[in-house]
Parts: C-alpha cells; sequence; structure tokens
C-alpha cells in the first residue's frame, strides 16, 4: 500500500508547527529551543569541567541559570504571590544546590569572582543609580532626597528600639538584641557592613572578629531573605492602594519626563558606560582621601550634583540611561543567580535558626515597614515605596541585597534611594555601633 504523496509533506509541517509553538515560549527573550540547546550546553561543560573560570564562563553559567529560575519562580503560583516572585526564587534555588553539592565548588568560585573579585557588582549598581539619577527631574531628585533621608535614618533608629525591647520581652536581653540583631541587620550588608562591624566589637571586647562575624552573618542572610519576600508581597498586597506610587517615590507628583523612551544607539550605549565607570572613579579616589566615609556615598553624592546643577549636556544623560537599562534588563536575574551561588550559605542560616532569632529577625523587618511607611507618608512620599526603599532596603545585605528587594518589588528604577540610606545609613550604624558595644558588651 502506497503512502498518501502529501502525507509527508503534512508531518513534517507539524512538526514544525509544534517546534514553532514551543520556540514562541520566551524565556527573557530567547525562545525555548534555542534556551534548551544552551542550557544542555551548560550541563555538559560544567559535568566536565569544561567551564571556563573566567568572565565569560561566569556569565554564560550565571544568565542561563538566572533567567530560567526566574522564570519558574514568576509563573510558580507560591512564589509569585506570596514569597516574593522570581527574585527569591532564583537565590533560594541557587543556594540550595551549592548547600547539596549538586552544584559543583570550581562554579560557585567562577561565579563569586565574576560578582565579587571582578567587581561586576560594582559596574552593575553605578550604571543602575547612575540611569535612575539621571532619567529623574532635577527639581524632584532635590525634593525627594530632602524627604527621603529623614525617614531612612528615624525609621532605622525607632527599629533599632522596638527590636531591643522585644529582645526584653522573650528573654534575649536588650543588648543582645541591639549588638546582634539590630545593628548588624541594618549596617549595609557584608562588606560594608558586618566585616567592620565585627572588627569593631573585636577591639571593644577585647576577642577575635572571626568568631563575633560568624555570629552576624547569619542575622544579615535571614534579614536579607525576608526583606525580598516583603518586598514582593507589600508591592502586590498594597497593589491597588492609593499609598502605592507604582515606583514614583513623591506623592501628588507624576514624573512626565519618564513617559519619554529614548532608543538604543549602539555608540551612546559606550558611552554612557565610560560616563557611568567615571563617576564610579570619583567616588572610589575620594573614598581613599575620606575613607570613613562609603565610596558609594560619594558616587550617589556626585551624581545627584551633576544632575541638581545641569552639568552634563542631554546627549551624556541619555548614554547613561540607555547603557543602565541594557545592564538591568539583561543581567539583574544573572547579578541575583550570583548572589545565591556566592554569599547565601545556608548551611549558616540553619545552624543559627533559634525561635527567639527568627522571631527578632521578624520584628525588624515588620517594624521597619510600618514605621518607613508611616514616617514616608508623613514627610510627602509614598507609603509603599517607603516601606521598600527607607524601610527594606534597610534590611538587606548590601548592593546586592537592594537589587533583589527592588526587583521582587518591580522598583528597579530606585535603586539611588536605597543605596542612599542603605549606605549613608549603614555608615552611621557603625558609628552609633562603635560607641554602644563600650556600654553593652
Amino acid at each position: 500500500m502506497m503512502n498518501h504523496p502529501h502525507s509527508s509533506h503534512i508531518g513534517t509541517t507539524n512538526v514544525k508547527e509544534k517546534i514553532g509553538k514551543l520556540d514562541r515560549i520566551r524565556i527573557s527573550g530567547i525562545g525555548l529551543i534555542a534556551y534548551a540547546f544552551m542550557a544542555v550546553l551548560l550541563i555538559i561543560a560544567i559535568s566536565t569541567k569544561t567551564l571556563p573560570n573566567t568572565m565569560i564562563g561566569a556569565i554564560f553559567a550565571l544568565v542561563l541559570m538566572g533567567h530560567v529560575f526566574y522564570y519558574l519562580g514568576a509563573h510558580l503560583p507560591i512564589f509569585r504571590s506570596y514569597l516574593g516572585g522570581g527574585s527569591v526564587f532564583t537565590i533560594l534555588l541557587t543556594a540550595i544546590l551549592v548547600a547539596t553539592n549538586v552544584m559543583p565548588k570550581y562554579v560557585v568560585t567562577t561565579a563569586s569572582g565574576f560578582i565579587n573579585g571582578m567587581d561586576f557588582l560594582g559596574l552593575y549598581i553605578v550604571s543602575l543609580i547612575a540611569s535612575s539619577l539621571f532619567k529623574m527631574d532635577r527639581k524632584m531628585l532635590l525634593k525627594a532626597a530632602v524627604r527621603f533621608l529623614p525617614v531612612a535614618f528615624i525609621s532605622m533608629a525607632l527599629t533599632a528600639v522596638v527590636i531591643g525591647i522585644v529582645g526584653v520581652i522573650i528573654g534575649v536581653g536588650f543588648n543582645y538584641a541591639i549588638l546582634y540583631i539590630a545593628m548588624p541587620i541594618m549596617a549595609g550588608g557584608v562588606g560594608a557592613g558586618i566585616v567592620p562591624l565585627s572588627g569593631i566589637y573585636a577591639h571593644a571586647m577585647g576577642v577575635g572578629s572571626a568568631g563575633i562575624l560568624s555570629k552576624l552573618f547569619p542575622t544579615v542572610i535571614l534579614g536579607n531573605l525576608l526583606a525580598i519576600i516583603s518586598a514582593g508581597l507589600i508591592s502586590r498586597i498594597f497593589k491597588d492602594s492609593k499609598g502605592n506610587g507604582h515606583g514614583e517615590i513623591l506623592r501628588g507628583e507624576r514624573e512626565e519626563a519618564a513617559a519619554e523612551e529614548i532608543k538604543p544607539d549602539y555608540v551612546q550605549l559606550g558611552v554612557g558606560l565610560i560616563i557611568a565607570v567615571m563617576f564610579f572613579m570619583i567616588g572610589t579616589m575620594l573614598n581613599k582621601v575620606f575613607p570613613g566615609i562609603n565610596a558609594y556615598a560619594f558616587i550617589i553624592l556626585s551624581i545627584a550634583l551633576t544632575k541638581a546643577f545641569g552639568l552634563l549636556p542631554k546627549y551624556y544623560e541619555d548614554s547613561v540611561i540607555m547603557f543602565g537599562q541594557v545592564i538591568v534588563k539583561n543581567m539583574t536575574h544573572a547579578l541575583l543567580a550570583g548572589v545565591g551561588l556566592s554569599l547565601l550559605d545556608m548551611h549558616v542560616l540553619l545552624a543559627a535558626l533559634s525561635w527567639q532569632f527568627v522571631v527578632l529577625c521578624l520584628v525588624s523587618i515588620v517594624a521597619i515597614s510600618l514605621i518607613s511607611a508611616t514616617l514616608g507618608k508623613l514627610f510627602g512620599l509614598y507609603p509603599v515605596e517607603a516601606a521598600i526603599t527607607a524601610g527594606l532596603a534597610n534590611n538587606s545585605m548590601g548592593g546586592t541585597g537592594n537589587v533583589a528587594v527592588l526587583a521582587a518589588s518591580e522598583r528597579m528604577n530606585l535603586i539611588a534611594f536605597a543605596q542612599m540610606g542603605n549606605r549613608i545609613g549603614g555608615a552611621l550604624i557603625l558609628v552609633v555601633a562603635g560607641i554602644l558595644v563600650t556600654f553593652m558588651k
């Protein structure tokens, strides 16, 4: 019996249609078929130890893992609605892969070398800060900064007092709650936060800093994780609230300039890169002259003053905005994967879990959210944005934590404010901790 002459043609057409349907499923712009091919390639490279221990190897691994894990987390019902969506899922899953030894240590080393050693994190954050500040209207920038900083600093101070009081109630003591929960959770992360904080404690107590650091690190990890989850929850629960500025921080003032979409230009992208790096260098150099002030504080100040006084022509401002958008749209998920691989130690976190520890970390999150939202409203800010940037960002793991908090709440444009409160507030925490530890040790 002979086959119909069109049967093979129909079969081929059906296969093409199925492939076409699969390829229409996009993971951060990449069709599913192409993504599957690259994912298989990554698995083979990791299992055969042929993944290069270079920037290329790190980008290939982090981008592929970050995009697909974020996609899954953004579509899983419980994570999407209650646990911070793709941001938390990406960080948690990569951390679990490391903790269970599914992810080889050399991959973790490669990822950490790119994120921290080569300081891709620094490039990402400065690009995002410059992009978000140059995109703002200069008058609104000054108004917002003047109102935002008091909200952030007062919220941190009041939250520390609340943590201390709850510490007394649950039996761990006021001093312990302040020194080992409030101070580290609001110190601004690891490198610029608990590392110098452990040195301050060690000097005052006459002990080694390594032991103190091991006590402070779990607080930062859990506080960061809870802050990310809470940011996602707040943005969803209050989605239709009048207190939600949907990414704008000043109440009653809409930014018309934000509606303008800048068309990408290949040359301007390069211009934007070098200008962003220029501001990073300015901050780094000033930090060498005034080492007591965090480099990011100088970076934010130099960009804000440049914008406020209109020192940079619009061509260059547009270039920075353009480059910042390229970075955030393509590398945010990769950065989240890097955080999970290199910074979130599940073993350390689980070992430190006691009910008192968890309660105090939860109290910190709830208190700083409520206080910053209330103060934000009084100071003319949207409560939701105030809770996320002046509150939860100050309970996060520094720069990487800020990115994750804002990614979970879909407010990446507010990175400058998150960094402002986190870096300047973190520096103030170190000063205050240095005074308090002499009386509370």
